[in-house]
C-alpha cells in the first residue's frame, strides 16, 4: 500500500514531531505530564511514514531533546553512558518494524490489529535492545548477571510496552477515521497527494 505523501505526510511527521516534543521529558511539569511516546512516534513513523530520512530526523530531534533536557531542564545524565549509542537501533527497530507491516495496513479491522499486533513485539524487543545495553554496557551496576537483568527486563518493559501500544491504538484509530472520512469524499490516502 502506498502511504500518504506530500502535505499529509509533512502534517504526520510534524504531529509526531509535535508529540516527541510533548512527552519526551517532564517541562510541563508532573501535573500535565504524559508518558514518553518516542517508542510509539517510531513504530507509527515507520508504518506510514517509511522514509530513511524521517527516522533519522526523529533520531535527531530525540537525542537533541535529550542532551537540552540535561543541559537546560535538570534531567539527570543517569542513562547517559557508552550504551547510550544503541538507543538509534533500538529505534530502528521500531521503524522498521512498523515499515515491514506498512504494505499490509489497510483500514480494516483485521489489518488493525494486525499493525496493533506487531507493536508489542518491536516494542519489547527495542525496549531489550536499550535496557540491555544499559544493563550490560553503560557500567551502573558492579557485577551484572543474568538474573537481576531479567528482573529488571520484567519490571520496566511492560510499563513500555503498554504505553507504546496505548499511543500506537490512538493513532490506528485516527488512521481509520481518516481513512473512513476520506472514503466518503471518494479519495483513498493510497492516492498521492
Amino acid at each position: 500500500m502506498k502511504l500518504p505523501s506530500g502535505l499529509r505526510s509533512a502534517s504526520l511527521f510534524g504531529l509526531l514531531v509535535l508529540l516527541m516534543l510533548s512527552t519526551r521529558f517532564k517541562h510541563f511539569g508532573d501535573v500535565l505530564h504524559l508518558a514518553d511516546a518516542s517508542m510509539a512516534v517510531f513504530f507509527v513513523g515507520g508504518l506510514m511514514l517509511r522514509r530513511h530520512a524521517m527516522f533519522a530526523s526523529l533520531v535527531a530531534l530525540a537525542m537533541g531533546l535529550d542532551w537540552v533536557a540535561i543541559q537546560y531542564a535538570g534531567v539527570s545524565d543517569f542513562c547517559v553512558t557508552p550504551a547510550y549509542a544503541f538507543l538509534p537501533l533500538a529505534y530502528a527497530v521500531l521503524w522498521y518494524g512498523g515499515r515491514w507491516y506498512a504494505p499490509r495496513l489497510r483500514s480494516s479491522m483485521a489489518a488493525l490489529l494486525g499493525a496493533w499486533a506487531v507493536a508489542p513485539l518491536a516494542a519489547s524487543l527495542s525496549f531489550a535492545i536499550s535496557n540491555g545495553a544499559f544493563y550490560w554496557l553503560g557500567g551502573r551496576y558492579a557485577q551484572p548477571h543474568v538474573a537481576e537483568y531479567v528482573s529488571r527486563l520484567w519490571q520496566w518493559g511492560p510499563l513500555f510496552v503498554r504505553t507504546t501500544l496505548a499511543y500506537v491504538a490512538v493513532a490506528l484509530v485516527a488512521y481509520a477515521i481518516v481513512a473512513g472520512l476520506m472514503s466518503k469524499r471518494g479519495v483513498s490516502l493510497a492516492q498521492q497527494a
